[in-house]
């Protein structure tokens, strides 16, 4: 079915057995929910609340500050406990809202929906951008500006990532199958706003029941088609959706809109049909918890500010105590040593693994074989700048083109070797970015 790729991937074990079969369930936070300021790249949200407010749901408890930033609702009713410094899944601790649930979800009133067609395309943005939408495919850039090219015109593809390459989430697969008008629907208002462009809705051929069910709901839709991808892993970065998808080449000094490219998560996706459509705020998202030491893998609808520790007890708790955890998936998520941390807008999966893999392996020298610039999405030369890297080789590092590393992963996963090719490369482009903004 599938003839839509890109060059390199690999192949890990998917994991998605384990819950592709398991119906979303919405849960209700127990204890206190902990909103961080900084849930998106940019500015972090200013509090508009203080301690001892009593908030309601989807009341704003803190707005915008910059250009690059959104604001952020309480997703329970309750009273503000504190505002200070808690932990993420990062290790940081960020300066976060602290609220105590009353129970009793009391809710704030909507906005008024908006109707493509009748308000304006800004009227639309600015909604977005009111309700807190980022990118929740785990990279939280604010949509609103996604969605504000320069060259609006330009735009000739609306892409939603319904790839979900990463091992073990099937987050999207579900909401493809539970709630595929939602998705279409937040696809059409996307496309709304750029009247040349036509929206693909981009599946890789492993969700094959998710292929023929957004195929005939959008049978009659002119601006709109469904294509197939090869099951891939990293077939949902952004770079190698695009290519796979419209034949186009994104480098790092480029945006997908530079590309006439428009891509967004299928979460992301279903939050603009609810704030456009509906008129609430980004509050909730499905979160996967899975691996071999959970007792029960779910697929949870969670309100945003729920502690990992309840998502744990909702799925039954350990089955065996688990030798590693994970934020996100194996491939690019975070690993945790506390599950005292709330989710976020760009929570997509908790990970419990009764074995730790990686520190079981211990690397070695290089042997030379090749097989990570084999693999490599980004067509680069892993071992080289991880040499570059280690001995802080600046200039090499940039004219081997280590800015163009996506950090999926795949290098250190094929390495025989066992060495860490990410993780180096990683350290040496967060230097670089850093110095560029500087």
């Amino acid at each position: 079915m599938a003839t839509f790729t890109f060059t390199g991937g690999i192949h890990p074990y998917d994991g998605k057995d384990l819950t592709k079969d398991k119906p979303i369930k919405a849960v209700l936070p127990k204890g206190e929910l902990v909103y961080p300021l900084s849930q998106h790249i940019g500015a972090p949200a200013t509090p508009i609340v203080k301690k001892g407010d009593k908030v309601l749901t989807g009341q704003k408890i803190a707005e915008a500050s910059a250009f690059v930033s959104v604001p952020i609702y309480a997703t329970v009713s309750g009273v503000v406990k504190a505002i200070e410094p808690h932990r993420v899944v990062t290790g940081e601790n960020v300066m976060s809202i602290v609220i105590e649930n009353d129970g009793l979800y009391e809710e704030a009133e909507p906005m008024p929906p908006l109707y493509p067609g009748t308000n304006t395309g800004e009227e639309i943005i600015e909604r977005i951008k009111e309700a807190g939408i980022v990118g929740m495919g785990g990279a939280g850039f604010p949509t609103f500006i996604k969605l504000s090219p320069k060259k609006p015109n330009k735009i000739e593809y609306v892409i939603a990532n319904c790839a979900e390459c990463e091992p073990y989430l099937t987050s999207d697969y579900r909401r493809m199958l539970e709630e595929p008008d939602k998705l279409i629907d937040g696809l059409k208002i996307s496309l709304s706003l750029f009247p040349k462009a036509h929206g693909i809705l981009a599946v890789e051929d492993n969700k094959k029941d998710c292929i023929e069910l957004l195929k005939k709901l959008i049978k009659d839709e002119k601006r709109i088609s469904v294509k197939a991808l090869k099951t891939k892993y990293p077939q949902g970065a952004e770079r190698q959706l695009i290519y796979a998808t419209t034949g186009r080449k994104v480098n790092s000094s480029m945006l997908p809109a530079d590309a006439g490219c428009i891509v967004n998560n299928v979460d992301t996706l279903v939050a603009i049909h609810t704030a456009v459509t509906e008129g609430r705020p980004l509050m909730e998202r499905i979160v996967t918890v899975t691996g071999d030491a959970i007792r029960r893998p779910c697929n949870f609808k969670v309100r945003i500010g729920t502690n990992y520790s309840e998502l744990i007890e909702e799925a039954g708790g350990f089955r065996v105590n688990p030798a590693k955890l994970i934020s996100g998936g194996p491939m690019m998520g975070f690993a945790l040593f506390d599950l005292d941390v709330p989710t976020t807008k760009t929570a997509s999966a908790l990970l419990a693994l009764s074995r730790d893999d990686v520190s079981e392996l211990k690397p070695t020298a290089c042997i030379k074989c090749g097989r990570c610039v084999e693999v490599c999405p980004g067509r680069v030369l892993p071992n080289k700048l991880m040499e570059a890297a280690i001995h802080e080789e600046e200039e090499t590092f940039l004219k081997l083109n280590g800015m163009e590393c996506c950090e999926c992963g795949c290098c250190s996963y094929i390495c025989p070797a066992r060495r860490p090719l990410t993780q180096s490369i990683k350290s040496m482009r967060k230097l670089q970015l850093a110095k560029k903004k500087k």
